[in-house]
């Protein structure tokens, strides 16, 4: 998910191969060259095209843990707005106007609906906020990444959960050709007698085929059953296997027996860059337990919940905010405890990322130690860019860009 989101800012130039990476990526990461960030940004790291998804990720692990964030970090979110109701990635001077250059994508809106709209009192942004994805919901019934790109089984996911976070019913959501978020989703869950049966494909590909995509997959598990980005743990699955996807919810159970599958072997998701060999997928692997508890299937996450306990200190420590979130929705999902994760308070190493929560038990401190790991969030060699890597090259390979940017990892 953290790389879906920050690395999908590049989707739009990867949909169609041939564009370049932005002059960031190219010459590598320099977050001490970047300049100084506003207080109440959570993480270090270059916030251009993650800033706003990482602030909602923390908003809502957060949430989930009763903690409420400060209010000039909720003030830092609401600012990054435009009087459309779009949200960009990141303003450095909110105070001016958005213009035609602005790059405001669904995701990231989406993703400030959900916050927003978790911590209440926000009504009147996330009412434009999703006036504005209405108004850029595709005829299939979809999203994509930016305003009229190809729909997508991730932005059309985390679409419908900013939907339901205010009370509307996706089902109901309808373009002008009469299609709903369901539509779109259904026509990526690949059928049962296919390759990858069962899953869903983030887009399919140039001659319309479908290829799983386990990323793709976690979060269509989650917006098919009309849930967002925290998800909802759930003891009522359907059944198991893969069958005839001909609802929403059928769909979502046979995404989830695709990711059981996945994680048989080895308890986690993979990722590779073409002649690398395959390195272990820390958020894809979080985001894959938050689908199977929502599916009800929480018990087939054991094994992936106790690898991630044993192996992801150093990936969330480096990855930053969004990956200590990512972290905190599996736990809460699947009823652990995150202030007690394989030995780490996941709950005070996402506040020492940012400024200290207004109130909860987030074991937010001013200590040399949270501050060292403030200084730490977002800057290591598997934060957001080796995932815009990883996402581009997926990109130019199935005509998006993710498996990231959203990230699955930042």
């Amino acid at each position: 998910m953290i790389v879906r989101r920050a690395a999908a800012v590049l989707a739009a130039i990867t949909v169609i191969g041939g564009a370049t990476a932005p002059a960031a990526l190219a010459a590598g990461p320099s977050p001490s060259s970047s300049p100084a960030l506003p207080s109440g940004l959570y993480g270090t790291g270059d916030p251009t095209y993650d800033g706003v998804w990482r602030q909602s990720l923390a908003f809502l692990a957060q949430h989930a843990v009763g903690v409420k964030p400060a209010a000039k970090a909720v003030d830092w979110l609401t600012r990054q707005q435009c009087a459309d109701g779009a949200f960009a990635p990141y303003r450095a001077n909110p105070a001016a106007a958005c213009d035609a250059k602005t790059p405001v994508d669904t995701n990231g809106t989406a993703a400030a609906v959900q916050a927003l709209a978790a911590l209440g009192g926000q009504d009147a942004a996330t009412a434009k906020a999703v006036t504005w994805l209405k108004s850029v919901q595709n005829a299939d019934g979809g999203w994509g990444y930016t305003a009229g790109g190809a729909s997508d089984a991730n932005s059309t996911s985390v679409a419908v959960g900013a939907l339901a976070a205010v009370g509307e019913k996706p089902a109901e959501v309808r373009s002008e050709d009469g299609h709903s978020p369901y539509d779109a989703l259904l026509k990526l869950s690949v059928p049962c007698d296919r390759d990858g049966g069962g899953a869903f494909a983030y887009q399919p590909d140039k001659k319309g085929a479908l290829a799983a995509n386990a990323d793709a997959t976690a979060a269509a598990v989650v917006g098919a059953l009309g849930q967002g980005l925290a998800g909802s743990a759930s003891k009522q699955a359907g059944a198991a296997g893969c069958k005839t996807a001909d609802s929403p919810e059928r769909a979502a159970q046979n995404g989830a027996a695709y990711l059981i599958e996945s994680l048989a072997k080895d308890h986690h998701l993979t990722s590779a860059l073409p002649g690398a060999d395959p390195q272990p997928d820390y958020g894809n692997t979080a985001d894959a337990v938050v689908a199977l508890a929502t599916a009800g299937r929480g018990d087939k996450a054991a094994d992936a919940m106790g690898w991630l306990k044993d192996h992801s200190a150093r990936w969330a420590e480096q990855s930053g905010p969004a990956a200590y979130a990512q972290l905190i929705l599996a736990a809460t999902a699947t009823q652990a405890d995150p202030r007690d994760f394989g030995g780490q308070d996941l709950v005070a190493k996402l506040s020492a990322t940012g400024p200290e929560p207004a109130s909860g038990k987030a074991a937010a401190s001013s200590s040399p130690a949270a501050s060292e790991q403030k200084e730490k969030s977002d800057g290591g060699v598997f934060g957001v860019w080796w995932f815009v890597a990883v996402c581009l090259v997926a990109g130019i390979g199935m005509g998006f860009l993710l498996s990231g940017r959203a990230r699955k990892q930042q």
